[in-house]
């Protein structure tokens, strides 16, 4: 753990809870890991979608009950990367490995086993913590292509516990967190028993909102895509959040198609992002989109942690 949350352990007042402490979700991209962080808290916090690089920022909610307070953290999904964002991801992921208590490492149930699930493996060979090996979307997959998919799993690593679950239909979440929750020690809650997430809200509002790219336009622009809250306005009168935010393309053709004719395609964005916002925020939006070029702003260590995404310096 970080020092600011040693110190924030120590300020909490709160009651100890039997079982605290942290899961990371690692894995390759699309292996499920925002679906089950999602299904687990019960609600949308964290984006989704078939895009790789979906998941940019280490993500942490909190699910707290009588017994215990799991701090469950999800990560940029493990790749090859080709440029600096994705070197910084990689280091994002892999940094989220230190001083947790259990590490889930979830395969796709519906996609064999491979070469970059074996090296994620092999990554999680210098980690001290309990290793959980999650096979994700079983809902996909029969119970003969499931039965070789744990052999597989099985052969990748000594787990310390294996557990077949689907975020989509809800079966074996509860064994999920039995498990986990077992592995954990005993302390105090980590954070307010309110608190559902350490994200700040305008990195929400801008995931959201970078989501609705990535499900409009698949592989044509998605890695391109960064998105910025510029500014959050609460009416407490009328009960309406009014939101302005960029969009950053590298090209301006890309900008072109992200507008597109008209006005169309950033029309039907934000239509699709104020219904989500709507929903997370409790209330009416008005949101406003920009759509802004900032030429190879991924190759750019400085633009990409202005995004937020990547490792801090200091």
């Amino acid at each position: 753990m970080s020092a600011e949350e040693q110190t924030a352990a120590k300020d909490q007042t709160l009651a100890p809870v039997h079982h605290s402490g942290f899961v990371t979700l690692v894995g390759r991209p699309n292996a499920g890991k925002s679906s089950l962080l999602n299904a687990l808290l019960g609600k949308k916090v964290a984006i989704t979608s078939d895009t790789a690089q979906t998941t940019r920022h280490r993500f942490r909610a909190v699910l707290t009950r009588e017994d215990y307070q799991l701090v469950v953290v999800d990560t940029p999904g493990l790749h090859k990367p080709h440029d600096t964002l994705g070197q910084e991801l990689n280091t994002t992921a892999l940094k989220s490995l230190d001083g947790v208590d259990v590490v889930a490492m979830l395969i796709d149930a519906s996609k064999e086993v491979g070469t970059g699930d074996e090296w994620v493996a092999a990554q999680l060979e210098r980690v001290q913590a309990n290793k959980v090996a999650v096979l994700s979307k079983i809902d996909l997959v029969d119970e003969e292509a499931l039965e070789k998919q744990l052999d597989a799993v099985r052969a990748l690593a000594p787990w310390d516990s294996i557990i077949a679950l689907s975020a989509l239909t809800g079966d074996n979440l509860d064994t999920f967190l039995e498990t986990v929750v077992a592995f954990l020690p005993e302390g105090p809650r980590w954070f307010p028993q309110d608190m559902e997430t350490d994200q700040p809200l305008e990195v929400l509002v801008a995931e959201f909102i970078r989501e609705k790219v990535l499900q409009n336009f698949y592989d044509e622009i998605p890695h391109a895509i960064g998105v910025l809250t510029e500014e959050m306005d609460y009416d407490q009168k009328k009960d309406i959040y009014r939101i302005f935010a960029n969009i950053f393309v590298e090209r301006e053709s890309q900008k072109g198609m992200i507008i597109g004719k008209g006005g169309s395609a950033i029309k039907e964005i934000g239509t699709k992002a104020r219904l989500d916002l709507e929903q997370l925020l409790e209330c009416k939006v008005f949101l406003e989109l920009r759509v802004k070029v900032r030429k190879n702003w991924r190759r750019d260590l400085n633009q990409i942690q202005r995004f937020g995404y990547g490792e801090s310096r200091d």
